[in-house]
């Protein structure tokens, strides 16, 4: 029996399929962040009024796609609040007429992840994210669209960055956190 023309094996896309396939069998990613515990669950993200709501949707998004159940904070086992968004551009190259040339566009935003009793699992920290961009004055609309771009790659980037600092919350780790926790209180609460 010998096949079709359009049914014989090539030994390039053969090649090609056995590489998708392999990859696709050892759960390699292209894009995204890796996956949060479900010992997270159920979540509550709390945005505080100065986060940009593009951020604060950027998180949601990462975590939804990582099949984290989001919730309302009263029904939360956890809550990842979000504090703080600042947004600083200064210029970081001056051309010869004494004008900016590049401009450095900064983001932070301050994280913090509890129980719903109020035990830290991850205490306030900062995270930032920054890039440089090309600034030119007789094409002043395309770069302003090109720092609202920017902006939401910051938002995206630090997103992932958030998402990397739940990465560690296992059950066995919150369990740690937990008996360190009411370890300390009760050590508190006793008398010396």
């Amino acid at each position: 029996m010998t096949l079709s023309r359009h049914a014989r094996f090539h030994p390039k896309t053969t090649g090609s399929a056995l590489v998708a396939l392999a990859l696709t069998g050892c759960g390699f990613q292209l894009r995204g962040a890796p996956p949060v515990s479900d010992a997270l669950q159920p979540l509550a993200v709390v945005c505080a009024n100065n986060i940009p709501e593009d951020l604060c949707n950027a998180v949601k998004d990462q975590l939804e796609l990582g099949d984290i159940r989001l919730v309302a904070s009263e029904e939360a086992a956890y809550l990842l609040r979000l504090n703080d968004f600042n947004q600083q551009r200064r210029a970081s190259a001056i051309t010869l007429e004494a004008a900016a040339a590049e401009y450095d566009l900064r983001q932070t935003v301050i994280m913090e992840v509890i129980t719903s009793d109020q035990i830290p699992l991850v205490a306030e920290v900062d995270i930032r994210s920054s890039e440089t961009y090309r600034y030119d004055e007789t094409n002043v609309l395309a770069k302003q669209r090109e720092e609202r771009e920017l902006q939401e790659t910051l938002y995206q980037r630090l997103a992932q960055q958030i998402i990397f600092r739940l990465v560690p919350l296992t059950e066995d780790r919150i369990e740690i956190l937990r008996e360190a926790a009411e370890t300390e209180s009760s050590e508190e609460e006793s008398p010396q």
